[in-house]
């Protein structure tokens, strides 16, 4: 049990409320029966003192002889109650006779002086009081043992007497109560936490289930629902979570069919428009190889229509990706890939030669799908070319994952983690894109598919994005400026790569550097079907070959989103 749950805390009142009951009426019965075992003995011993003291003295000369006291004194102490007995008197010489029973224990000496003299007090006889001496006493405690000490004088003259009773068998009484007490303050305390945990199974077991269903809840479980019993407060608890649950769950379940039709209608449209496009397309095509016969004044006409079809095809294309996407429906087709030359044959088939530096060894082999990687690189190198600043750079290396380590994917539609500090360090701490080779592998042969991280940055030399533009670049149809709603770009790109990279298990992250211009890091798992092998992508990886490395290019150029 942690120190902070409800069933300790529970156990812990519970016994803190016993061990103060037990405490308490363990303490009044020890000390009512200490009182009345004591009052009982002493009471006992004073009166038989005082009866034995009259018999004895009553026969006995007012100045008797030290041989009548010791007579005196011995069938005193004879009595039931065994107590020592000192008497003190003058004899008829007016020597003074002290007789005691146990010289060893009782002598003159022995008393106490404020015992003795209040015994010796002569006190005024009045009204209230109509004897000059009174029997007085006191307790002591003499080598560790309890005793009652007493004294009397006899009245009208005579000796003075004094007992001393031993209370060691009151003390060990008194002790065999106190274990017996505290034995039972023991198993009241035991039992306390035995009810307090019997206590606490009943009362949090149904709150622990419904901890449980809530997890599940929370899960996506939305038939999840607890058995109820009772009338108690925790069952209407358990009916109120399965109202709330049955109500989530239709709620999803309209909302779930709202997208599903959404989706569908999308993907509908995008095919349909798909035919009239590829007529659009052709004549707008044979339109284009015309252009220098047309008419001056109708040629900026047909450039336009020329231009705005290819960018409808491209979105129309891109819808039908992103619709793929959504329905779960995007599979990868895994092939070897040596990432520099897929990334050379995209920065190629582009004509970005001139305007991209690539920094990347030979070598790195990557089991990953080359036509989704091509669509990736072509969006964000495209993306830095159009809203950044050249030269941009594109830098290749490879890191390992720690032992256990896991992918955590941050980023996503509603905006990515950046993977930045906020003073625009490097997605993987560094201070940004340096300007020689980070990582990679050494030349010394092909660096197989297996553990570690492929990363892949793409660098520019631009303004860089604006802090409150960095959360969304990865949102569909976001346009930063909203002064340039109509830009060659559909606001799909980035989204499209950053579905691409979590299809293979991986991540984007966009960032700014500090001596200026943006960064998009990508990191992707060296061989993306040990994700599938662990169960941890539910989307399906098709092994096989695809065409030539960067032959796709479709739902990529043109589709960069704006800054």
């Amino acid at each position: 049990m942690r120190w902070t749950s409800l069933r300790l805390r529970l156990v812990v009142v519970f016994a803190l409320v016993a061990l103060t009951a037990a405490v308490s009426a363990s303490g009044i019965a020890y000390w009512l029966n200490r009182n009345t075992v004591l009052d009982r003995t002493q009471n006992a011993v004073l009166k038989d003192f005082r009866k034995s003291l009259e018999d004895s003295t009553r026969s006995l000369p007012l100045r008797p002889r030290c041989a009548e006291l010791r007579d005196a004194a011995r069938q005193m102490a004879g009595g039931p109650q065994n107590y020592a007995v000192l008497l003190i008197g003058v004899d008829s010489a007016g020597k003074d006779c002290v007789v005691t029973t146990n010289e060893d224990l009782l002598t003159p000496t022995s008393v106490p002086a404020s015992l003795r003299t209040a015994v010796n007090a002569v006190r005024p006889v009045d009204e209230s009081n109509s004897y000059p001496h009174h029997l007085y006493w006191q307790r002591t405690v003499i080598g560790d043992t309890p005793y009652l000490l007493a004294g009397a004088k006899v009245i009208g003259g005579g000796p003075t007497g004094y007992l001393m009773k031993s209370l060691a068998t009151e003390r060990q009484d008194l002790n065999s109560l106190a274990w017996s007490l505290g034995i039972a303050t023991a198993l009241a305390l035991v039992g306390s936490a035995l009810l307090a945990q019997a206590a606490a199974t009943t009362v949090l077991r149904p709150v622990q289930r419904l901890g449980h269903a809530a997890r599940q809840l929370g899960e996506g479980r939305l038939d999840t629902r607890l058995r109820v019993t009772g009338t108690d407060e925790l069952a209407d608890l358990s009916r109120t979570f399965n109202r709330t649950a049955e109500r989530l769950e239709q709620r999803v379940e309209e909302l779930s069919a709202r997208e599903a039709s959404s989706r569908r209608f999308v993907a509908d449209m995008s095919h349909e428009l798909r035919t009239p496009l590829t007529a659009i397309t052709a004549v707008s095509e044979v339109l284009e190889e015309e252009a220098d016969s047309l008419d001056p004044m109708i040629a900026p006409a047909v450039q336009l229509v020329v231009s705005e079809t290819r960018r409808l095809n491209d979105l129309v294309e891109n819808l039908m990706e992103v619709t793929r996407f959504d329905a779960g429906t995007a599979r990868l087709v895994l092939d070897d890939v040596d990432v520099a030359d897929q990334v050379t044959a995209c920065i190629d088939a582009r004509a970005w030669l001139d305007a991209v530096h690539l920094d990347a060894d030979r070598g790195i082999v990557a089991r990953l799908d080359p036509r989704r990687l091509d669509v990736i690189l072509a969006n964000l190198i495209g993306n830095a070319l159009k809203h950044g600043g050249s030269p941009v750079r594109v830098s290749v290396h490879t890191e390992d994952v720690p032992d256990g380590g896991a992918r955590v994917r941050t980023g996503g539609p509603d905006g990515p983690d950046d993977g930045a500090a906020p003073d625009g360090t490097g997605a993987d701490g560094g201070p940004g894109e340096p300007d020689v080779p980070v990582g990679g592998s050494p030349a010394e042969g092909p660096s197989r598919a297996g553990g570690g991280d492929l990363v892949i940055r793409v660098r520019d030399h631009g303004p860089g994005i604006p802090q409150e533009v960095l959360p969304h670049v990865f949102d569909r149809f976001y346009k930063a400026s909203a002064s340039r709603p109509r830009s060659e770009g559909s606001g799909l790109g980035l989204s499209i790569a950053l579905e691409n990279a979590h299809i293979h298990g991986g991540e984007i992250t966009a960032a700014n550097l500090p001596e200026g211009g943006a960064v998009f890091t990508l990191r992707l798992p060296m061989d993306a079907s040990l994700l599938v092998q662990d169960g941890r992508r539910d989307g399906g990886v098709t092994r096989g070959r695809e065409g030539g490395r960067g032959a796709s290019r479709a739902a990529d150029e043109g589709t960069e989103d704006d800054r």
